[in-house]
């Protein structure tokens, strides 16, 4: 095994979380600035721009975590001699990409919030976009919790 190459590929998988986790947080912040941009078009045109592009930044950003994510998780296989089996017998990765799935998911839903928007649809209250904002720390939470702890 080289530890080299491992650690470099989990450190490109980190930094491509934490873009693509930067985008997960500041997207439904741009979505609660819109609702309360009210009938300000100017205002809202920009921050239609800014969401546009930062959920396609985050699907870029999401895309670079998932194929180093996926290399550490599964790259073993294809390189036995470079990278370790660092999950073998462990189901804490089952929960820890079950959660990961979920945080996609949230991210699209923001996305299709923020489509909608361009078609017409109104938003939700901008007291429900923050709750809804606050929704993804607790994921994260959970996620690093296990990859830390490792409890099952």
């Amino acid at each position: 095994m080289s530890p080299a190459f491992y650690l470099w590929i989990k450190t490109f998988h980190i930094v491509f979380v934490i873009a693509w986790m930067a985008c997960v947080f500041y997207l439904p912040r741009i979505l609660v600035n819109i609702a309360e941009a009210g009938d300000d078009a100017a205002v809202r045109a920009r921050l239609m721009l800014m969401g546009r592009r930062l959920y396609k930044f985050g699907h870029n950003m999401f895309g670079m975590a998932f194929i180093f994510g996926l290399t550490l998780w599964q790259g073993w296989r294809v390189l036995p001699s470079r990278l370790p089996n660092v999950v073998a017998g462990m189901h804490w990765i089952d929960a820890k990409l079950t959660l990961v799935a979920l945080m996609l998911v949230y991210f699209i839903v923001c996305g299709r919030l923020l489509k909608g928007v361009e078609k017409g649809r109104a938003l939700p209250s901008a007291k429900t976009l923050r709750i809804f904002n606050e929704l993804p720390v607790l994921v994260l939470v959970a996620i690093v919790w296990l990859v830390l702890a490792r409890p099952f």
